[in-house]
């Protein structure tokens, strides 16, 4: 014989369904977020740590390879960009050995400047993305340098604006 609920089960059923609900949806919803934000991390990690390699053994005013233009150049909306492999093909992304190969979040560009006279010679590499489309974006920084005689480093820190926009 099938088990009739009585209304107070169906209420405690709805009452601890609904409980798991509250606690469940917003947490996916940020884990969603904060997995997203691992591109952007692990992105700039290897392009900072291939910019200090690639420092290594050269002349102090080609330290780092020249600046490359923020790609792809419109920052993704809400939605992964398709991973287009001609576009990492600028001699920086090369020297670099930095791309995707899967859709992605986040646009990249690196900038690098010789101090006038010789001095040091500095980068910036950043990650743009727009998480949930809405047309502002985020900003991850990185930071890195080689002073004369030096060799060269990536500098302590992370900016970050807006990292969940």
């Amino acid at each position: 014989m099938a088990h009739q609920w009585t209304i107070t089960e169906v209420a405690v059923s709805i009452a601890i369904g609904g409980s798991v609900l509250v606690v469940a949806v917003p947490a996916f919803v940020q884990n969603l977020s904060f997995s997203k934000l691992t591109e952007p991390i692990d992105g700039l990690d290897r392009m900072v740590r291939s910019a200090v390699s690639y420092a290594e053994g050269r002349p102090q005013d080609i330290s780092f390879p020249p600046s490359a233009p923020l790609t792809p150049k419109q920052v993704p909306r809400g939605v992964a960009a398709e991973a287009r492999p001609e576009a990492w093909h600028h001699l920086t992304w090369r020297a670099l050995k930095f791309g995707f190969d899967r859709p992605h979040y986040f646009s990249f560009s690196f900038r690098s400047a010789l101090e006038p006279g010789g001095g040091a010679m500095r980068f910036v590499a950043r990650a743009h993305g727009d998480l949930d489309g809405d047309g502002v974006t985020s900003t991850f920084e990185v930071r890195g340098e080689r002073l004369p005689g030096q060799v060269a480093r990536v500098l302590p820190g992370m900016f970050v604006d807006r990292e969940v926009e």
